[in-house]
């Protein structure tokens, strides 16, 4: 199904489930060789650098930045940048954090430390036991210095630039890289809770970090000469965004926000919401003053929500709100305006709607740890009288020929562009043909990520030009307990990981709706069947 027509000249990259060796490979981006260097005898009295095989590519190209000559050997430098737990001159040491990591569609989340080291040492181990760990040369040679030699076929490498690739052909696959390496291809796991692409991480207890260390020889080295980098991962330049499918706050859910308290839909997951730095809701109904007692068998599907359930979007520390619905004019232009408002005094961004066709049309931009997000959504589906227009407030009818040129402005700006829309609803995971084509043009023009917010049932995902597209998240907050078919309860929520101005990763958070109100995190065999089913379908 999600796959590239014969003449097209993008590239994707299809799900596959676990022991299927994908036909097409996932694209990367080129990577930069590093400037050939030949070492040369330095003049007599001056300072020469050498640098080990382990030093990873960015702290060697950093440390080539200095312009120091490059000794031909260890024992004729003055200077050596190399691994040393032992440095403490801050100025002379510089801390490299690692990431372990799986190809995307990977079931997997976690791995123990002590399972990752029997299996560098050859013991197959953990839910990766006798498959080799993929990582280049250079991380190779670092954690042979960290750990010793690893066992017998216990390791693969491959450059960096085909390193992708070479797991994505091996599933199940997994590797080490660095940091700064990851991309939204790979899955990062995380080692006993820990995760670098978290914000509670704790470096302190995080098994894939390694110190290098300049190292004089001489007298004649002088520190400023050569500053490292403190390290590869500054806390200050990362951000999380988390973005939900579908809330409407009505009928069994509202009313049981009635019976149970505002928040109580919340009860198990508003940590997990609140946990990013920005989240987003695509609430679909308009909060109207006198909306009536919810009825959860109301037989129309003209729906409001009381104001007083606004707090339970305050609950979960709602950032960004979308309203691309196509219930958000369901009680009229002094409804809307009114919601609009209640947005505005929380000092919450919206878009994909608003007060006229401009507003409702146009992105919003925001910065944060100096990553800058740009927002834009809009409905194809209607009805008519849903749409803004230049006189009335409503959701963003699509231009899609507009969009198009928008992204790519804000994407040339250095805005990272993400798209959502209010799609035709089609319960099944499979997006259609028209579907495809649309989303993948907002890939074509420059989107990083494009989700639809429509679906009442998930929908498959893939990754195609340089974006990742999900056809649909399923509910959030919405009365569907496996109603008008099964699979409704089912959620996804996604965190997506943004650092130093780049799109780095994904997480696929998974709920299970309980009580038609209530999502709470799946247990462990609901969430491995559910990413087996999504992956399997999202294939070739």
């Amino acid at each position: 199904m999600l796959v590239a027509p014969p003449d097209s000249t993008q590239t994707f990259t299809p799900f596959q489930p676990f022991g299927v060796t994908p036909s097409i490979l996932p694209p990367l981006p080129p990577t930069a060789a590093l400037p050939p260097v030949t070492p040369s005898a330095p003049p007599l009295g001056s300072d020469s650098l050498w640098i080990s095989p382990a030093v990873p590519d960015a702290l060697r190209q950093s440390a080539l930045a200095s312009g120091l000559p490059l000794a031909s050997s260890a024992e004729n430098a003055t200077i050596r940048l190399d691994i040393n737990p032992q440095s403490a001159i801050s100025n002379l040491q510089s801390v490299w954090i690692y990431a372990l990591v799986a190809p995307f569609p990977t079931v997997t989340d976690s791995v123990g430390a002590d399972e990752l080291r029997r299996a560098w040492a050859g013991e197959p181990a953990g839910p990766f036991a006798g498959r080799p760990l993929w990582m280049t040369e250079s991380t190779l040679a670092a954690f042979r210095a960290l750990w010793g030699a690893p066992g017998p076929g216990s390791v693969r490498t491959a450059p960096t630039d085909q390193l992708l690739d070479a797991a994505w052909g091996a599933q199940p696959a997994w590797g080490i890289v660095p940091f700064e390496s990851l991309e939204p291809r790979w899955k990062v796991l995380t080692i006993g809770g820990q995760s670098p692409i978290h914000k509670d991480f704790d470096p302190t207890i995080y098994p894939l970090i390694i110190k290098f260390s300049l190292q004089p020889s001489s007298f004649i080295f002088h520190p400023s000469s050569l500053i490292l980098p403190p390290s590869n991962r500054d806390p200050s330049k990362l951000t999380t965004l988390i973005m939900t499918g579908v809330t409407a706050l009505v009928r069994a859910t509202a009313f049981r926000m009635e019976q149970k308290g505002l928040t109580y839909p919340a009860r198990d997951i508003g940590d997990l919401l609140r946990s990013a730095d920005l989240t987003h809701i695509s609430n679909e109904v308009p909060f109207a003053e006198g909306c009536p007692y919810p009825d959860p068998n109301q037989p129309t599907l003209i729906f409001c929500s009381d104001p007083r359930y606004i707090a339970l979007l305050e609950d979960v520390g709602a950032d960004i709100i979308e309203l691309t619905g196509n219930h958000f004019q369901d009680y009229g232009s002094e409804a809307t305006l009114y919601t609009l408002e209640l947005y505005k005094q929380r000092g919450w961004q919206y878009y994909g709607g608003g007060a006229d066709l401009q507003e409702a049309t146009q992105a919003i931009t925001l910065e944060h740890n100096g990553n800058k997000l740009a927002f834009i959504g809009c409905n194809p589906v209607g009805p008519p009288g849903a749409w803004a227009t230049e006189t009335r407030p409503g959701a963003a009818p699509c231009d899609y020929d507009w969009m198009h040129m928008e992204i790519a402005r804000l994407r040339a700006e250095g805005y990272l562009p993400i798209v959502t829309f209010q799609y035709f609803e089609n319960y099944t995971p499979i997006p259609t043909e028209q579907q495809v084509s649309t989303f993948r043009g907002m890939a074509e023009a420059g989107a990083l990520v494009v989700n639809g917010s429509q679906a009442h049932l998930p929908q498959a995902m893939e990754f195609y030009a340089d974006a990742f597209i999900h056809y649909g998240l399923g509910n959030l907050f919405f009365d569907q307990m496996d109603i008008p078919v099964t699979g409704t309860r089912r959620e996804f929520i996604e965190r997506h990981v943004f650092y130093a101005g780049k799109y780095i990763s994904t997480e696929l958070l998974t709920a299970m709706l309980e009580d038609y109100a209530r999502p709470r995190p799946m247990t462990e065999v609901e969430r491995t069947q559910f990413l087996q089913d999504i992956f399997s379908i999202s294939g070739d």
